[in-house]
């Protein structure tokens, strides 16, 4: 799935499909899960209009339930995982570690690399974590491949490479 918008700004115009990525010279607006994206023939099927005209006609109570099953899904997660609070004030007053310990590029199977280090390194998760002060949760989202969600920094993929002796960043 696309992560942002690579089509043009006008509809039908642009060269990939804002869903699934594809290139194609035939794009249209429709609105997907509340959001407008221009969208190739293939996806054009997952718009709110498709879904809703598709639920009124012949089997609608089955479409409907799977709509509104996945509508509530999809409202849990953004509970669950707001992307802001409204209130900055924590940001101002503690501020981020993104520019006093900015995550590097990191090579493709980091986490694979990592694991199998620490594994050869004959360490648990959890003493590699007390030897080096870092949360074992930490260390667990970098060999599932999740440092950034888990907002890792950069001075701990550093730590990990000098004290295994591997390459995580590029």
């Amino acid at each position: 799935m696309a992560k942002y918008s690579t089509g043009s700004s006008t509809a039908g115009g642009g060269t990939n499909c804002e869903l699934c990525g594809a290139e194609s010279n035939s794009l249209t607006r429709q609105t997907v899960a509340g959001a407008e994206l221009e969208v190739c023939s293939n996806c054009a099927s997952h718009g709110d209009e498709s879904r809703s005209s598709t639920s009124s006609s012949g089997g609608g109570g089955r479409d409907r339930d799977e709509t509104s099953r996945k509508k509530k899904a999809a409202q849990n997660v953004a509970k669950a995982n707001p992307v802001w609070d409204g209130d900055s004030e924590h940001w101002e007053r503690e501020g981020t570690n993104y520019d006093d310990d900015p995550l590097p590029y990191l090579v493709s199977d980091y986490g694979d690399v990592l694991e199998s280090a620490r594994q050869d390194a004959g360490q648990t998760r959890e003493e590699l974590a007390d030897d080096l002060g870092v949360p074992e949760s930490d260390l667990l989202a970098i060999e599932q491949g999740r440092a950034t969600q888990a907002g890792v920094g950069g001075g701990l993929i550093e730590a990990l490479e000098d004290r295994l002796d591997v390459q995580l960043a590029e």
